[in-house]
């Protein structure tokens, strides 16, 4: 039992907003799902901006208004984070940090550190607006700004 209790996230996931809930304050009444492949030219393109290729062989995303949200997960230090990004005329529009699972570096779902992410774009593979760091948090910042990077590139990708 003891093996049990310290073999998993010993904290419960923190769920600062459903999907569901941040796409009602996006759109209103959301559009209907789209899918995006990841497909091998896909896959290099995330690979160059995340490290590694996404663990995913699709992704749903929504468009309205002449922008993308996306929501994905990426991990931190043990655990996956779940963040929503808007991504508009080639810009991150909005992030919001929809479920944190780790223990420690949570300050990354406050609105000051992500409002850092708006307005930025992407350069030969980087974001275009330094981002600073969180003590405590480097992982979890590093994390987000991977998947700022993919919501971007992925933006590109999507029909």
């Amino acid at each position: 039992m003891l093996f049990a209790a310290c073999s998993g996230n010993a904290f419960a996931d923190t769920v600062y907003q459903t999907r569901d809930d941040f796409l009602r304050e996006l759109f209103g009444t959301p559009p209907q799902v789209r899918v995006l492949w990841l497909d091998n030219s896909a896959q290099g393109k995330l690979n160059a901006v995340l490290g590694h290729p996404y663990s995913q062989a699709r992704l749903r995303y929504w468009r309205a208004d002449g922008k993308t949200a996306w929501i994905l997960d990426e991990i931190g230090k043990e655990y996956p984070i779940t963040a929503a990004f808007v991504v508009k005329n080639a810009a991150i529009e909005r992030v919001r940090v929809l479920v944190y699972r780790e223990t420690r570096g949570m300050e990354v779902h406050y609105p000051s550190f992500l409002q850092q992410f708006v307005g930025s774009t992407l350069l030969d593979g980087r974001l275009t607006r330094s981002i600073d760091g969180i003590s405590g948090a480097t992982l979890s910042v590093h994390s987000m700004e991977r998947m700022a990077r993919a919501a971007l590139v992925l933006d590109t990708l999507a029909p």
